[in-house]
């Protein structure tokens, strides 16, 4: 699991069927990197956000048939780390 931000969201009109209708959103890696996401919970752009990825990514949209390997698994409220209080 990874710590990310929301972009933006991520508009495609063709796409294979493993991803039928879902929402796709753009995230900023901690490296500054962009990737592109599952969204099963409904996220904004801005939030904060933690990831699941590799197979498991798959079991966390609810819907095993989904060709993903990574899916936003929620967004975050707030957390502390070393440089004190972050959140959305």
């Amino acid at each position: 699991m990874e710590i990310v931000r929301v972009v933006s969201d991520l508009v495609c009109t063709s796409r294979v069927s493993g991803l039928d209708a879902r929402s796709l959103r753009v995230l900023e890696t901690s490296s500054g990197g962009l990737a592109v996401a599952v969204d099963p919970v409904g996220t904004r752009p801005g939030d904060w956000v933690f990831t699941v990825s590799g197979s498991a990514a798959r079991y966390a949209t609810g819907d095993f048939d989904t060709h993903t390997d990574l899916t936003i698994g929620g967004i975050i409220d707030f957390w502390e780390d070393a440089g004190g209080t972050r959140g959305s």
